[in-house]
């Protein structure tokens, strides 16, 4: 802390000194910048004392899916919100602020490079992070997009408004809760740095402070955040540091107003910031008003009339403005006296920015333009420049007095919800293709999610394996995850090989061998490794018996003692050579007494000396290699289930190995389907359900939705992923996600007959409509895609 102490007083303490020095020693007509900033102390626990008796804080909130939401949920959401802002009384300000401020692009690279590891694969990295960069490009990632709540309270002194304060404070996050809303106070630290951003959005200095920095320096809070200058000379804009800006309000003309307003406004590529300050007015005051309104209307009325009788024509002609809002009065005065309406008093501010003055023009013509749109008026603050951009500052200060009376209904409007962006920084977040509405980057850790297992969906030529092989290979770039794939229809072969993984072929004439029969003794204390084995065999026996009823108990307790048995000499002496194959466990079920234990030995003589034997032999392949594909394509009807059992257990040992190791397994199964009939289908549900414990991350990919629907067991797989990458759907599969998946028509049309690599991404509770185009001129390409005629030779 004190090397930081030191860096401070040499590197910035001088420069601020200076200003302040300036400030004390010039005309007092002069001020600094650190005099326009309106609040008086910032306190480390976020409470920012703007006046002697006004106090505020400021919470920050996500985006949720409003557009996209089917019109029943955009009405819930919408109650939602009124019930929200009527929660407000009259004693307490608040301020919605939406900041569109350039990030640097910089940044943003930073977060979505690949770093080199020298391991041979840093060219196929440097493609990558090349495909990555291009991606980044087509969108506007370059702005970033937050979201704040601020309100604030009277108060004689801190003590008494913290406490009301924080109450304040937990009502809104559960309000933000019960909307689905993920919101977060913020800190002293957090509201300075974002006022920081907003005075610096040229990018060229970055924050530093530290509440330890302030006694010893003699400085305030304001002095770390203040630009260079500012500039207020111009009455119709004003310049900050190098930014060029202007401060407009919107004059709120239409009798009707769209919930598309706000969302227009916020959908600019430029950056800007929105405001609307809204103050609640109390319920008794704002009926007297309305009845001394219409009072006043009846008033003028008469007057009208009187003039008609004066004048010889109907007394019934008055102008028509006059019984409008004569009309619009009354029903106001109805709606608050007998419906959940409220009055206020709304300030709609918006700041455009640009680094030239001909870029701000353009900005604040798109700005009046969306105005125009929904028929109100973008007017300048004339001469109000200061005034503007300090109540734009989430502060809860307006210091534009230009307020328009709104009621509950049409304050709520303005939903401050549009649709979430999927950009996480984390080293190991992956691509998963643009956002279809902003054409911004999407990038995700699956692994932040409380649940990471996946589902890939989409029918024949929609691009499912393309886009597993592309996560595969994310994955492989970006993180130190094993990668094990079930291959039934030999895909994935060329992009294991250049990614230098092992191809496991099984198959009668393969001369590669997996043994059924292999024990891991690196299991967790909690779990007994020969009696997950025994689970394992007594499945394995289940298939090749192929009763209907299954295994009868006797032939349950048989097959347990052999197994027992069998793994004798192993356990007391663990060599490879002890480690027994299936034959060894077909030659003790012969020697029991039991006819049960003849019955399953000869069922297993086909898969021992028979001419299914490829499961008896002792493994020959690097099954530790960090990718394993196991091709099972050849694998004859006889021997499918079988061999997708094997790679089901191969996949448990590896995933307990890694547990103990603290490594995370990644498991793709292609054809999923085939992994949900008969005796297979309660391992994979087992999977789905209990491979997050273990560090492992399960995804299946399929088009068959309806097999993954069967029963209610198997329907579990889909309660229990968290991510689902859908493609384009057939037709009845369409019916059956949306009612699944809480699908509204309009999500639905992104996977109707769209292109390759065109659907909806499901992450957590976000659903994000996603277009990949991934370029074909790069090596990866020709590695992922299983086009014939583009296929890697």
């Amino acid at each position: 802390m004190s090397t930081r102490k030191r860096k401070l007083t040499r590197e910035e303490k001088k420069q601020i000194e200076a200003a302040i020095a300036k400030a004390k020693g010039t005309d007092k007509k002069e001020l600094s910048a650190q005099d326009s900033i309106p609040y008086q102390r910032m306190f480390p626990d976020g409470i920012c004392r703007v006046t002697d008796t006004f106090y505020t804080k400021t919470v920050q909130f996500q985006d949720i899916n409003y557009q996209l939401s089917q019109n029943e949920d955009k009405t819930a959401i919408f109650e939602g919100w009124s019930d929200f802002l009527n929660y407000f009384d009259s004693s307490i300000r608040f301020q919605l602020s939406f900041l569109n401020l350039s990030a640097s692009q910089d940044g943003f690279s930073r977060n979505i490079v690949i770093p080199l590891q020298k391991d041979g694969f840093d060219d196929v990295r440097q493609e990558y992070s090349d495909m990555l960069q291009n991606q980044l490009s087509k969108g506007n990632n370059g702005l970033a997009k937050t979201k704040y709540l601020t309100f604030g309270i009277d108060g004689e002194n801190i003590r008494t408004a913290k406490p009301r304060l924080e109450r304040i404070e937990t009502d809104i996050l559960n309000n933000f809760k019960r909307l689905g809303v993920t919101a977060a106070p913020m800190s002293g630290a957090e509201r300075l740095r974002l006022f920081h951003a907003i005075f610096h959005m040229d990018g060229q200095e970055t924050f530093r402070f530290s509440w330890d920095w302030l006694a010893p320096s003699g400085l305030s809070t304001k002095d770390f955040i203040a630009p260079s200058s500012f500039e207020f000379r111009n009455g119709r804009m004003f310049r900050m540091g190098k930014k060029f800006g202007a401060a407009s309000f919107v004059q709120i003309m239409a009798p009707e107003l769209n919930d598309r307003m706000l969302a227009d406004f916020l959908d600019m590529e430029s950056s800007q910031i929105v405001n609307l300050h809204i103050q609640s007015v109390d319920q008794v005051s704002a009926i007297k008003t309305v009845k001394r309104k219409i009072t006043d209307l009846d008033r003028a009325k008469i007057e009208e009339q009187k003039k008609a009788v004066r004048a010889g024509y109907d007394m019934d002609i008055i102008p028509s403005d006059l019984a409008t809002y004569g009309s619009e009065a009354k029903k106001l005065l109805q709606d608050l006296q007998s419906r959940n309406e409220r009055m206020f008093l709304v300030t709609f501010l918006v700041v455009n920015t640009a680094d030239s003055q001909r870029q701000l023009d353009n900005n604040v013509f798109q700005a009046s333009s969306i105005a125009q749109k929904h028929n109100c008026q973008l007017v300048r603050l004339d001469f109000q420049q200061e005034e503007g951009l300090m109540s734009s500052l989430p502060l809860g200060v307006n210091q534009v007095e230009i307020q328009r009376s709104l009621t509950t209904s049409s304050t709520a409007i303005f939903v401050p919800f549009t649709t979430q962006e999927l950009f996480q920084s984390g080293k190991e977040a992956l691509y998963y293709g643009l956002n279809a509405l902003s054409n911004n980057l999407i990038m995700v850790d699956r692994k932040a999610l409380k649940n990471p297992n996946g589902l890939i969906l989409g029918t024949p030529g929609s691009g499912k394996s393309f886009s597993a092989k592309r996560e595969i290979s994310n994955v492989f770039l970006a993180t130190n995850d094993d990668i094990l794939i079930a291959d039934p229809e030999a895909e994935y072969y060329p992009l294991v090989q250049r990614l230098g993984g092992q191809v496991i072929k099984i198959s009668p004439t393969s001369r590669q061998y997996v043994n059924p029969m292999d024990l891991n003794l690196d299991y967790s204390d909690d779990e007994s490794p020969l009696s997950l084995k025994v689970d394992f065999l007594l499945s394995f026996c289940d298939i090749v018996v192929g009763s209907k009823d299954g295994l009868q108990p006797i032939e349950k307790t048989v097959i347990d003692r052999c197994v027992r048995l069998v793994y004798r000499q192993y356990l007391e002496n663990p060599c490879p050579e002890n480690m027994p194959i299936l034959e060894d466990l077909y030659q003790l079920l012969l020697k029991q007494e039991e006819k049960e234990a003849h019955f399953i030995a000869t069922a297993l003589e086909i898969y021992v000396t028979g001419s299914l034997n490829v499961f008896n032999h002792r493994t020959n392949v690097d099954i530790d290699n960090r990718i394993v594909c196991y091709d099972i394509k050849e694998l004859g009807k006889q021997l499918k289930q079988l061999g997708m059992l094997v790679i089901q257990d191969q996949v448990w040992n590896r995933v307990t190995v890694n547990r103990a190791a603290g490594k995370t397994t990644r498991y793709y199964v292609d054809e999923f389907h085939l992994l949900l009939k008969g005796e297979l289908a309660s391992w994979s549900v087992e999977i789905w359900k209990r491979f997050r414990k273990w560090g492992g991350i399960p995804t299946g990919i399929t088009q068959n939705i309806k097999d993954l629907l069967a029963s209610r067991e198997i329907e579990n797989i889909f309660e229990n992923s968290d991510f689902i990458y859908m493609l384009n759907q057939a037709a009845g599969d369409r019916q059956i996600l949306a009612k699944q998946l809480n699908i509204s028509p309009h999500q639905l049309s992104y996977v109707t007959h769209s292109g390759e690599g065109e659907g909806l991404l499901f992450y957590g509770n976000v659903i994000l409509p996603f277009v990949d185009r991934f370029p074909k001129d790069t090596e990866l390409y020709r590695l992922l895609t299983t086009k014939p005629q583009e296929v890697a030779v």
